[in-house]
């Protein structure tokens, strides 16, 4: 691996043996002259297709929360079904870098959305505590319990925009279906949705793993399958336009969406509606 360019004394870009650029870590890598070979041994962590925006970032975080972050996102990766942009470790870091922040300066950050987060993302939150212990213990500060929910909407916000999977003669678009089902819901019920709301995250993180469900062949089930009757009612033009995303998912994907997930679309579906008919 050949060092090009160097971004801090414990920061370097690389160019590796495929003629790809990487970010890589590792105690004095920046000193000494450009280019010149790096021994494997020397290099601690590489970052690949890293952006220039992100790799300038890296000139400014500590190199000790770039690798704790790193360790964050192996964690993640392994338990999250879903995959994650690559600068994503450089996001987490510049978070966990102001979070450590504030808590040196002992800025309290109220966290208004932290039942919401902790009921609809529970293993982005089980994440998010675990990393908040681990800061407390390598920091050696009295990280607060409720930044795991900044960690956790940091994860679910940092999600790939290209997960495509092919199974026979099926192209599960994860993105493309997300961007479709939306439009639905625009052209049926007559609004632009806020893509920058959370609510529209909490329905967008449920239609990811409602498709890796269908992509698995697995479904919900549950007795709250017995309230899907009493919410159509209820909701009825919701469950119009819910019947027209299920009929274009289940074209689209030659799949069987079953009452209990119809139920759960329901819900999200009239959330981000009801929200966005009361300016919330």
């Amino acid at each position: 691996m050949i060092a090009i360019k160097k971004i801090n004394n414990n920061a370097v870009i690389c160019r590796d043996g495929d003629g790809r650029d990487v970010v890589a870590l590792g105690k004095g890598l920046g000193f000494g002259e450009f280019p010149r070979e790096l021994a494997l041994k020397d290099i601690e962590r590489t970052f690949y297709d890293i952006s220039h925006k992100y790799q300038q970032l890296a000139m400014e975080l500590p190199p000790e929360v770039l690798a704790f972050s790193d360790k964050i996102m192996s964690i993640a990766k392994n338990h999250l079904p879903y995959k994650f942009n690559p600068n994503q470790s450089f996001l987490l870091a510049d978070h966990i870098a102001f979070v450590l922040e504030r808590t040196r300066k002992n800025i309290k950050v109220k966290m208004p959305l932290a039942y919401d987060v902790e009921q609809l993302y529970p293993m982005e939150y089980k994440i998010g505590m675990y990393a908040v212990d681990k800061m407390r213990k390598e920091f050696k500060l009295d990280v607060s319990g409720t930044e795991a929910v900044g960690i956790a909407m940091n994860l679910i916000n940092g999600r790939s925009s290209q997960e495509v999977f092919k199974k026979g003669d099926i192209s599960y678009d994860f993105d493309a279906m997300l961007d479709e089902v939306t439009e639905i819901i625009e052209e049926d019920l007559k609004f632009i949705v806020e893509k920058d709301s959370f609510h529209y995250s909490r329905y967008a993180s449920h239609m990811q793993y409602l498709f890796r469900r269908i992509e698995a062949g697995e479904m919900i089930g549950s007795e709250n399958e017995r309230l899907y009757g009493k919410a159509r009612e209820e909701y009825a033009e919701i469950a119009r336009c819910m019947d027209h995303i299920v009929d274009h998912i289940e074209k689209s994907w030659k799949c069987h969406i079953v009452e209990e997930e119809k139920f759960y679309l329901i819900l999200h579906i009239n959330r981000i509606y009801r929200k966005r008919k009361e300016g919330l």
